[in-house]
């Protein structure tokens, strides 16, 4: 679990690899080394070892460390490597596809939509240590029905809907680790959201935009 390939890293996967961590990273590792340990892949005294370790970790780098020689549970935004995305936060549009989608990454930096930008009836959220925050209450909307797909690991997604639109969650189907606080309170109105895929180790929050003080 050596640095070998640090030289190779660019000056943004280091920044990404040297980012703090928190204690629900923390604790979320840990889980992930109990697992292994059930599955025989650690005995308790690697366990004991790895599990002071990560709550010791002060960043990425050092968390992942405990993960990486695990199969199928290192994570790459953690520690990133050589050929990895330079780039912490991309958008990609797909103007021409007929289902009218856009897609959103956000990795280990903030990605903010907000203002008046036009809202697709498709779009797609992908979140690894990242915060994402999607304002909808002065967008142009496409569709009277937003599809919201979100793939989340450790970050966290705030969506803020106009005060007469609803919002579907049954669709999330893959949820673990996760706080999820609805203050929108479901609604019947439209445009109306329906919000679908997974999220690991993270938080959603979804309300109304807030009413200023100042407003007449």
């Amino acid at each position: 679990m050596g640095d070998d390939g640090d030289e190779q890293l660019t000056a943004e996967q280091r920044r990404l690899r040297d980012l703090r961590v928190s204690d629900a990273e923390r604790e979320h590792v840990v889980e992930l080394l109990k697992n292994a340990t059930g599955k025989g892949l650690l005995d308790l005294n690697e366990f004991t070892e790895r599990a002071d370790i990560a709550y010791a970790s002060r960043t990425r780098g050092e968390l992942n460390r405990v993960l990486v020689d695990l199969p199928g549970l290192s994570h790459p935004t953690a520690a990133p490597t050589a050929g990895a995305t330079d780039s912490a936060v991309t958008e990609a549009a797909a103007p021409h596809d007929p289902d009218d989608h856009l897609a959103l990454r956000a990795q280990g930096s903030n990605l903010v939509r907000k203002g008046q930008w036009v809202v697709p009836g498709s779009l797609s959220v992908r979140n690894r240590y990242a915060e994402t925050r999607l304002e909808f209450n002065e967008a142009e909307f496409r569709s009277p029905v937003v599809n919201v797909k979100l793939d989340v690991k450790w970050g966290a997604v705030t969506i803020i809907v106009p005060e007469d639109a609803s919002v579907d969650l049954n669709g999330l189907d893959d949820i673990k680790w996760t706080k999820v606080e609805d203050r929108t309170h479901g609604g019947a109105g439209r445009p109306r959201f329906v919000l679908t895929g997974k999220l690991v180790g993270s938080t959603l929050t979804l309300r109304h935009p807030r009413k200023s003080w100042f407003s007449f």
